[in-house]
């Protein structure tokens, strides 16, 4: 079946939670923190990369299977870190790309956006790298199947939830202030940007040796940017095909691809193309130099020469173990700048409410929660949890970033763009920013959510999650009910592109365009305190000191319940720790306080975190976030 015109992204928005949906029961006294490790719980991945022979290889090997289709080919490969390692154009191979229209034909955020094929091969490739570990391989068919609008998306699953990852495409954005670019300083210090954020299009893989994850490939031949509604046939992708093929020989384990892990009960898809359905032979790819085409230099992300990878975990790769004295946990990793200085150490916020000392137990106490939690996506089965872990302050300024040693890339642009987007609704300015938006569409959702939730929203009297922001993200409200009215931040399920969700899309669309256009834009909205945009899908929470806002966490790797996990719980250890006043919001003012009226309806109750049942690997303690 053809892929149709639908929406990229979603989310899970749960409608039921064991901790903090509704009022918590304060009968359960806090539990003391849990102490940190002293020794370490997690083995780093292999110091491994890919060669510039061995980048050359996986070239020719799809570049083989496409001229055996009769597809000329724009061929991406990119390292861990998200470096292009090279830009391959076949000979023939269209030259731009349209992104997938909207079911009412329309491309609202997409106007503007100069789409080459190369934009989308580098997004796949970035896609398979980012969304995978040493734990699990994850492809963009993966991505795919958990950021539509109905999880799992088929035609008999319409009424259910949004996939997991809704609005995640939305990430690693070249107007991002995290992401690197290439060019600019140490050239290959990563993590690098992905032109058209993450992609949800078949044609992306990530690549490993031994076992470890070394990069990933994104393909383009089509000249579509779009993804699959329907997971119950099976697609035959000339893009698939042609990156499989360039795989062979970098396959992903078998034990740890998509299609060996299960969310809610469902399996997840990772390819629908097959070494059966390849008509070259990747066993003796032809010669690099023999090949059909050229390398492209593509201005902000490679240049046109076949580079090796950066090794994951050293200095060069701008991703490395933290030494004592960065951060206390013996397993953490953290981002540097190449010249062995840590790019977001530890500090005070500054606005002042927040001192270094919290700082740092509010991420060592999400650290050690992480580190007892069992992972949702890896495998084997009752691995431990890896995520990275991001603190702001009121401003949107970066306290702290940690991760784990294989927890994945996407995740730490991801975790900023959720502490900032709680720290920013929560906010009782949040209204007045929107409002003073160029684009009249932000100022419109604006005044939407006021519509809905009362003259009060967006004004500081709630404390929001991103789980409870996403409710409003939604095409329908409640979360997967067809028939009912799309939530204020979203647009109506007809206006839905692979660029276009709505508030989230509209605030990044006018630094998107320039980016792509290589006009100058080193943020992706117009307040630097959502520099890298907004995040729709659960993990994060809002840091009080009774109730006075002070900052925010969010947390991105695993399942979305276990990201919510860590940060509330994180937090609240913290302020038991500390004894300073700090920690989860009051119960009386968290959003799961608000209920939405509508028609045949007793009401709608929104979310604010929902934690896993029995989480740990240390304990069979169950409801862990009662009573915080």
């Amino acid at each position: 079946m053809k892929r149709a015109i639908a929406s990229l992204t979603t989310l899970a928005f749960v409608l039921a939670s064991c901790g903090g949906g509704g009022t918590p029961d304060t009968s359960t006294s806090p539990a003391a923190p849990s102490p940190a490790p002293t020794t370490a719980l997690y083995t780093p991945p292999a110091r491994v990369g890919l060669t510039t022979v061995e980048v050359s290889q996986i070239v020719a090997q799809a570049s083989a299977e496409a001229s055996a289709r009769g597809k000329p080919a724009v061929i991406a490969v990119v390292d861990r870190v998200g470096n292009v390692l090279a830009l391959f154009r076949m000979t023939g191979a269209r030259s731009s790309m349209h992104i997938a229209d909207a079911p009412n034909g329309q491309n609202f955020d997409a106007q503007g956006l100069s789409a080459s094929q190369e934009f989308g091969a580098i997004s796949k490739a970035v896609t398979g790298t980012y969304l995978s570990s040493d734990q699990n391989a994850f492809s963009t068919r993966t991505a795919s199947q958990i950021v539509q609008q109905h999880f799992p998306p088929a035609p008999n699953t319409v009424g259910l939830e949004s996939g997991p990852l809704y609005g995640v495409q939305f990430s690693q954005l070249p107007c991002s202030d995290f992401n690197t670019r290439f060019g600019t300083g140490a050239p290959l210090i990563g993590p690098k940007r992905a032109p058209l954020g993450l992609a949800a299009d078949a044609g992306g893989f990530p690549l490993y040796k031994n076992g470890t994850l070394v990069g990933g490939i994104g393909v383009m031949s089509d000249g579509l940017y779009d993804f699959d509604p329907d997971i119950l046939d099976v697609d035959a992708s000339d893009d698939e095909a042609i990156a499989l093929a360039g795989t062979i020989g970098f396959d992903a384990p078998t034990i740890v691809t998509a299609d060996r892990i299960t969310i809610d009960g469902t399996s997840l898809r990772y390819s629908d193309a097959t070494r059966a359905v390849l008509k070259s032979n990747p066993a003796t790819p032809p010669a690099f130099a023999s090949l059909p085409g050229a390398l492209v230099a593509l201005s902000g992300y490679s240049s046109a020469v076949v580079s090796a990878g950066a090794i994951y975990g050293t200095e060069s790769s701008g991703v490395r173990a933290a030494t004592a004295s960065e951060f206390s946990n013996p397993d953490a990793f953290i981002f540097t700048d190449g010249a062995g200085n840590p790019r977001f150490p530890i500090r005070a916020g500054t606005d002042g409410l927040i001192t270094a000392t919290e700082a740092r137990t509010l991420l060592e106490e999400a650290f050690t929660i992480m580190s007892r939690a069992r992972g949702q996506i890896r495998r084997p089965v009752d691995s431990r949890a890896q995520v990275s872990i991001s603190l702001v302050d009121t401003n949107g300024a970066v306290l702290g970033i940690v991760r784990a040693p294989d927890a994945g890339i996407f995740g730490s642009d991801v975790s900023l763009q959720k502490a900032r987007t709680a720290v920013f609704f929560s906010s009782a300015t949040a209204g007045a920013v929107l409002d003073a938006d160029p684009r009249t569409e932000v100022q419109f959702y604006a005044n939407a959510a006021r519509a809905f939730l009362g003259p009060t929203a967006l004004t500081g009297k709630y404390a929001f999650t991103d789980r409870a922001n996403g409710n409003l993200h939604r095409p329908y409200f409640p979360d997967g009910e067809v028939g009912r009215p799309n939530g204020p931040f979203s647009r109506s399920i007809e206006g839905f592109n692979p660029f276009s969700t709505g508030l989230q899309s509209a605030l990044i669309a006018l630094n998107l365009a320039d980016a792509l256009n290589s006009r100058s834009s080193l943020r992706c909205t117009s307040t630097p305190r959502l520099g890298n945009g907004i995040q729709i899908f659960p993990g994060s929470v809002p840091i009080y000191r009774g109730s006075t806002l002070i900052g925010a966490i969010g947390v991105s790797g695993d399942g979305i319940d276990q990201d919510d996990m860590i940060g509330f719980l994180g937090t609240s250890n913290a302020g038991t720790k500390l004894g300073t006043g700090l920690g989860n919001a009051p119960v009386a003012i968290r959003a799961d306080q608000i209920v939405i009226a509508l028609p045949g309806s007793p009401g709608v109750r929104l979310r604010y975190i929902s934690c896993p049942f029995a989480p740990f690997l240390d304990t069979s303690d169950q409801n862990v976030c009662e009573g915080r």
